[in-house]
């Protein structure tokens, strides 16, 4: 029984690390005054670092090529309460990085500083953009030199912090329950509500509709 118990928590962290692991990479296409926002649900008290590159299509040519200095990139985070926590414009190739301090749905959007930039006009950009939230923003690397930490170091402070991050996110997904569960009572709630008013609303019109059906059999004398 005990065995079991410990295959069965040894399977759940590997599945929990493999989750982790995952970053988020991708690529996409803006043109001169077009502006593209993501959703990313993060944990309160985590640390993202996005990184970017821009490549400019090259009519001629028919590919895209790297673009060049003059073109930059403006990005502006916002967080759960609208509020935002980084608006900044980088070049043409960077990284950009914050904070969260409310759990939650945050949006990251990016648009070109075309205006300025006469190449670019009536053009198409290729973004390529990676994402990475908590652990996986630390470059461990450079952590072990400054630290000057042993591998076996190293591999537990990677682990301490990977069991910070799973806790965070479990935090966050307790949050987002109990939301769910106030959104849940407050609608059954609304409905009882609308289900009493209803009934009271027919009982007092079939009351109005007995007294009138009665009132106007007296007016006939038919009762």
């Amino acid at each position: 029984m005990v065995s079991v118990r410990m295959r069965s928590c040894v399977l759940s962290v590997l599945l929990l690390n493999v989750f982790y692991n995952v970053v988020s990479s991708l690529y996409f296409h803006i043109g001169e005054t077009e502006k593209k926002c993501f959703i990313e649900e993060i944990p309160d008290e985590t640390m993202i670092i996005g990184n970017y590159r821009t490549q400019l299509y090259d009519k001629q040519r028919e590919e895209y090529l790297p673009a060049t200095q003059g073109l930059g990139m403006f990005v502006e985070v916002k967080d759960p309460d609208d509020k935002v926590i980084l608006s900044r414009q980088y070049g043409s190739e960077g990284r950009f990085t914050f904070t969260s301090h409310t759990p939650g749905e945050h949006q990251i959007c990016l648009h070109s500083n075309s205006s300025k930039f006469a190449l670019f006009a009536g053009g198409l950009l290729r973004v390529h953009l990676d994402i990475q939230v908590g652990e996986h923003a630390n470059n461990y690397a450079e952590i072990a030199a400054k630290d000057k930490l042993t591998e076996l170091q190293l591999r537990v402070r990677q682990l301490v912090e990977q069991v910070d991050q799973i806790q965070k996110e479990q935090n966050y997904q307790r949050y987002r329950e109990e939301r769910f569960r106030q959104t849940s009572e407050s609608t059954n709630q609304r409905v009882l509500w609308w289900s009493i008013v209803q009934t009271l609303i027919l009982v007092a019109i079939g009351i109005w509709q007995m007294r009138h059906l009665k009132s106007f059999f007296e007016a006939k004398k038919l009762v």
